[in-house]
């Protein structure tokens, strides 16, 4: 890890950058958008105005989901280090989904000034129909670059995606791809065909990430979510998923959602110091008198297969591990998962691992007049099986360059401050910090019941076994009886 830096007389030359500057952020309530705007607000205290682009749901104002939202746990220390933090957040209601992003003329002007935008805003679910995917993932991306000519101040437009969004190719290079269709193209496309027809195609048109829980800030552990990686580890840390249909020898890219927020406000300051530079140059001295072509704007990257890849496998026993020493009174089982890459041996597991203890137990509740929850969640399982079983039985190749080159520009100061070196991720703390996580804020089990749950999980233990240990006898019994039977018809011949 880097050391910690002597601050005497030093200053962290992003934080320096931001100063002053007015900043507009899509998607800053979702998960990585909360975490990029506590980092911004918190280690860079001199920035001016943040505008959030939020829109109305379920009958809530903006403002009453702002409020909500900044109630997180996340902001905390935030609030407490700067007490007006609240004034410097400007509320924009849009929509992603709409047309011009659903803005009204007066918030357009409002935020002309705008210097940064960072662009995260996006539809994630699997099951999401295909014209909301497209209307929110494309047209509004297109509808926010047109709007980003529009202002005259701006100095760096940063879009997050996951970097999967080309996993039609094994090898992943920090560069752009041509898409299969033209964006005005896929644009038409939704608006011309039928919901029923849209809707065939949707499986095929999502794809998950695996960004995981923070490491270390501003809290570690924290997540909010279940898509991608989380949801395996949920489930089986839950006990429910007890087999899974994958290659455990195959690398699965985990990054921890700090290194990534880090590595996004630093993007965005490398970027725009690029750009700085390339304006200071005589156009005598350039090709033309243009910004930089697209050829030209860096793609970063963030992956931990290059410097520290981890296997399934790896993965697999560390959540085992940690899942042990970190029960919940959550969890419904013990801790089982059978990782298999044979369909056929892995279908059959999931008949008996999962749909007949599923039918038993929900029965039981249903005769004791508890709710039912087991054939629920697995059939929520088989519904992303298609999709989940694409990335758990394929490997991809990353490049990272411009992230390492990033790394290495950075000042001492700004390493310690905004840290994402991916060499130097200790995968078995980190998944002790990652299951602590999901424990506390997914499963909402704080860690004041330890030891309470620890007896909890013993029981779970012991019911295990015991269950496994019958089983077996009675699948030896079942062949003893067979081998009996034969052996006496034949003797009886």
């Amino acid at each position: 890890m880097v050391e910690e830096p002597n601050f005497d007389n030093k200053r962290s030359e992003i934080a320096t950058f931001y100063s002053g500057k007015k900043m507009f952020i899509t998607g800053g309530l979702g998960f990585l958008g909360r975490l990029l705007m506590e980092k911004l607000l918190r280690c860079c205290p001199d920035i001016k105005t943040v505008y959030l682009l939020i829109r109305a749901k379920k009958q809530q104002d903006p403002n009453t989901r702002f409020k909500e939202y900044f109630n997180d746990v996340i902001f905390d220390r935030l609030k407490k280090e700067q007490k007006d933090v609240e004034k410097k957040i400007n509320l924009i209601e849009g929509d992603m989904n709409q047309v011009n992003l659903g803005l009204s003329e007066e918030d357009r002007k409002r935020i002309q000034d705008t210097n940064l935008i960072f662009h995260g805003a996006a539809s994630v679910r699997f099951m999401d129909n295909i014209r909301f995917i497209v209307n929110t993932n494309i047209r509004g991306t297109r509808d926010l670059l047109l709007l980003a000519q529009e202002m005259k101040s701006l100095e760096a437009f940063v879009y997050i995606s996951t970097a999967y969004s080309h996993c039609i190719h094994k090898k992943i290079e920090e560069k752009f791809y041509m898409p299969p269709i033209k964006t005005e193209d896929i644009i038409k496309l939704t608006e011309i065909l039928s919901e029923d027809v849209l809707d065939l195609i949707t499986p095929k048109a999502t794809w998950p990430s695996i960004v995981a829980s923070t490491e270390k800030e501003p809290i570690a552990g924290w997540i909010n979510n279940v898509y991608g990686v989380t949801g395996i580890v949920f489930g089986s840390a839950k006990g429910v998923l007890r087999t899974l249909n994958c290659n455990d020898r195959l690398i699965c890219d985990i990054i921890p959602a700090d290194y990534v927020v880090n590595n996004i406000i630093a993007a965005a300051w490398d970027v725009a110091q690029k750009r700085s530079i390339l304006k200071s140059i005589s156009p005598s001295n350039r090709k033309n008198n243009d910004l930089p072509t697209d050829k030209e704007i860096p793609i970063y990257n963030v992956v931990s297969s290059v410097q520290r890849p981890i296997n399934l496998a790896t993965l697999e026993n560390n959540v085992k591990t940690s899942g042990i020493k970190f029960p919940s009174k959550q969890i419904l089982f013990y801790y089982s998962l059978q990782m298999i890459q044979n369909y056929y041996v892995y279908f059959l597991l999931t008949i008996f691992l999962h749909w007949i203890p599923a039918i038993i137990v929900d029965s039981l509740a249903y005769l004791s007049g508890r709710k039912p929850i087991l054939l629920n969640i697995f059939r929520k399982i088989e519904k992303f099986k298609h999709v989940l079983n694409f990335f758990t039985l394929n490997e991809w190749e990353f490049r990272n360059g411009n992230v390492l080159k990033l790394w290495d520009k950075l000042s001492l100061v700004d390493k310690h401050n905004f840290f994402f070196n991916a060499a130097d991720i200790d995968w078995q703390n980190y998944f002790k910090t990652y299951i602590r996580g999901i424990r506390v804020y997914l499963m909402k089990d704080p860690m004041e019941t330890l030891e309470e749950s620890r007896i909890y999980y013993r029981k779970l233990k012991i019911a295990y076994y015991t269950m496994k240990c019958m089983f077996y006898a009675l699948i030896l019994w079942i062949i003893y009886s067979l081998i009996y039977s034969l052996f006496c018809t034949v003797f009886s011949l």
